[in-house]
């Protein structure tokens, strides 16, 4: 066996920073925690229940036959730069707020979050397609329902205030996934996670209709389809095989693009127009340059020109209409917020990855938004979030 030697400082606890503007986060995650699917499995499955083992001095998920890196490069809060990787490691080597409510509330506080959603980790995927991977479908199926399951009962459930409810979705039958978003929204769940471009998964186009009985149930229950960054098969704008990871790092507001647009285009937000869409970690930057675009393709042309569009809106009012965008640092964009949607920008923190701003987001965003209107600097720090995701305000605020 192989121990794989690595240096693991864990920093003490900053000192909470000062409080400017109440900030709600849109995009932080979670590592899910060794015990997540113990007593939430049919019995039936007992043997089979997704678990923490050793490998090589690290500790890894053990999926059916298959074994998952933990967490790498998704939880390197409270570390320094000099020790991040990409390699798997030990919870105890992770500051407790990755993984543990009571200590994910302590350092919200430090870092002035009101509230956050946590998108999963790498048990789950990014938009919950790695249940849909496993050999047998239908114990994939049940640890999707016991992820959404622990999130909402041992995640969410202590704090209601400061933490939104976010859902796994199922992949392999719409229907089945309708039924899972009605079923989930009755229990409180406010948002789902979902791939970027399902086709790059292999499964069926947004084009072809067949999320639709999906998309309607979101729709109908206001519950609002986060797509991330990364969620699909990592990356949708491909570099050089040999390029350095930072190619893709800085391609981020790329991948957003190419999603959204092929949302756009797919005529899902048309037919759903109540439909509301949140794209997690590409900035707002490409906003205003792909809504350029579209006016120009609707103006040089006409809308007869464009297809198979079915909307008496025009693809660019769509794009401002079903499309909300979290942001860590767009500062030269901030100024274009009138033309993207004032009231579709919100931030985010991303805690604990390694883009993320703790324990200095309240500086950060102070900074970012301090010459803004008033009226304008409570929608992007907390007002568009709670709005869409129907979350409440303290008292002082609502």
């Amino acid at each position: 066996m192989t121990i794989v030697e690595r240096t693991v400082t864990l920093l003490p606890d900053p000192e909470p920073r000062e409080v400017r503007n109440l900030l709600i986060s849109t995009d932080d995650h979670l590592i899910e925690p060794p015990d997540m699917f113990e007593g939430r499995l049919p019995s039936k499955f007992a043997g089979q229940i997704p678990k923490i083992v050793e490998q090589d001095g690290v500790e890894v998920w053990q999926v059916e036959d298959r074994r998952l890196p933990n967490m790498g490069l998704n939880a390197v809060v409270g570390r320094p730069p000099s020790e991040w990787s990409d390699e798997p490691q030990r919870f105890e080597d992770l500051r407790p707020g990755c993984w543990q409510i009571d200590a994910r509330i302590k350092d919200m506080d430090i870092n002035g979050i009101y509230a956050s959603l946590c998108f999963p980790s790498r048990i789950a995927g990014f938009g919950g397609a790695r249940f849909a991977e496993f050999n047998d479908p239908e114990l994939g199926l049940a640890c999707a329902r016991a992820w959404n399951q622990w999130h909402i009962e041992e995640w969410a459930a202590p704090y209601p205030d400061r933490i939104i409810p976010v859902q796994v979705p199922w992949l392999l039958d719409p229907v089945v996934a309708a039924e899972e978003i009605r079923r989930n929204a009755e229990r409180g769940f406010k948002a789902v996670t979902f791939p970027e471009m399902p086709t790059a998964l292999g499964l069926p186009s947004l084009t072809s209709k067949y999320w639709d009985p999906f998309l309607r149930a979101c729709e109908e229950t206001e519950t609002v389809v986060c797509l991330h960054t990364g969620s699909g098969t990592g990356y949708l704008v491909r570099s050089e095989p040999d390029a350095p990871q930072n190619v893709n790092v800085s391609l981020f507001p790329a991948h957003a693009m190419v999603s959204a647009t092929n949302w756009l285009w797919s005529g899902a937000p048309s037919r759903h127009p109540d439909l509301k869409i949140m794209m997690a970690e590409g900035g707002i930057g490409w906003v205003p340059m792909m809504i350029d675009r579209l006016n120009y393709m609707a103006d040089h042309a006409g809308l007869a020109w464009l297809g198979d569009w079915n909307d008496e809106l025009s693809p660019a009012e769509v794009l401002t209409r079903n499309f909300y965008h979290a942001m860590f640092s767009d500062p030269s964009s901030i100024e274009a917020r009138h033309i993207i949607g004032l009231e579709h920008i919100t931030i985010e923190a991303d805690y604990p990855h390694a883009d993320g701003t703790w324990p200095d987001t309240q500086p950060h965003f102070d900074d970012l938004l301090r010459d803004l209107p008033e009226h304008d600097r409570n929608l992007i720090a907390y007002g568009n979030a709670a709005r869409l995701f129907r979350h409440p305000l303290p008292d002082f605020v609502a």
